[in-house]
């Protein structure tokens, strides 16, 4: 009898240690914890990605720009089977002569103002018009743009900017989780969760590669925004998607953060130029 109520206190005492190893575990996974400061009901733990995004949305900007329409263009345009189709006046109007485009772009320099962006957003800008996370509007300058890597550099001049720390997409792998962020379908300040879905992937719209590719979703708008990883660092610049226009297709492109850096130190004049 002795050695039965034994066991069985045994028992209890694993089930306890048990529960307890559960509950610390639990709670170590949980990175922040939910409720007020000082409420006793919030003892329970959700992880999220509000702190690291905290941190990394004020150096994710919106960039809109403006030009004139170019030649190929505007020969389109006058096209009457073109109008046509889309249901346009038969006359050119003088509004379409000119493009407004908007996307993302990211700092990397706070100090010097640096920001990049894709070379396709900025292709043929006369305006270039920066809206910060704090809503401050800055006239952009365009420093450099490279349509073989697609990628592009704008300065502006400001104070108190935040610059998106660089982190190694050499060391990503498929699996891995990254985060989207940027301004699509003018939507400011947008972040979009996935996955690393490949690695030296290659993007059947661009010339160069490799790319990284993500089910992020990377809509219109995103291009130029950064893809980070947990850590709030920059790993892509959002490039493009396979699809439709109007929907994510799951299949998205961004431009790895060590082949960007190559092509932003030659724009800046750091680096080597190209063959």
């Amino acid at each position: 009898m002795l050695r039965q109520t034994g066991i069985r206190i045994a028992d209890l005492v694993r089930h306890m240690a048990l529960a307890l190893a559960m509950v610390m575990s639990i709670g170590a996974c949980a990175p922040n914890r939910v409720g007020n400061p000082g409420d006793d009901t919030a003892t329970e733990a959700m992880p999220t990605l509000a702190p690291m995004l905290e941190r990394v949305l004020p150096g994710v900007v919106s960039i809109a720009v403006s030009g004139q329409l170019s030649a190929e263009e505007m020969l389109l345009l006058r096209d009457p089977e073109f109008r046509r189709m889309f249901g346009l006046p038969k006359r050119v109007q003088p509004e379409e002569r000119r493009f407004l485009v908007q996307g993302s772009g990211i700092v990397i320099d706070a100090v010097n103002g640096i920001i990049v962006t894709t070379h396709h957003l900025v292709d043929g800008a006369e305006d270039i018009t920066i809206t910060l996370a704090d809503a401050r509007q800055l006239s952009g300058r365009l420093v450099g743009s490279d349509a073989v890597s697609d990628i592009a550099v704008i300065q502006v001049e400001a104070r108190d900017l935040v610059a998106v720390p660089l982190g190694d997409s050499d060391a990503l792998r498929v699996g891995d989780y990254v985060v989207a962020i940027g301004n699509p379908f003018g939507l400011a300040q947008t972040a979009t969760l996935g996955i690393v879905s490949g690695i030296g992937a290659r993007n059947p719209a661009e010339p160069e590669g490799p790319f990284i590719q993500t089910d992020a979703a990377i809509n219109p708008g995103n291009s130029g925004g950064a893809l980070v990883n947990f850590r709030g660092e920059l790993v892509g610049i959002n490039d493009s998607l396979i699809g439709s226009a109007l929907s994510n297709s799951g299949i998205g492109f961004a431009i790895p953060v060590s082949r960007a850096k190559q092509s932003v130190d030659h724009l800046l004049g750091h680096g080597p130029s190209r063959p």
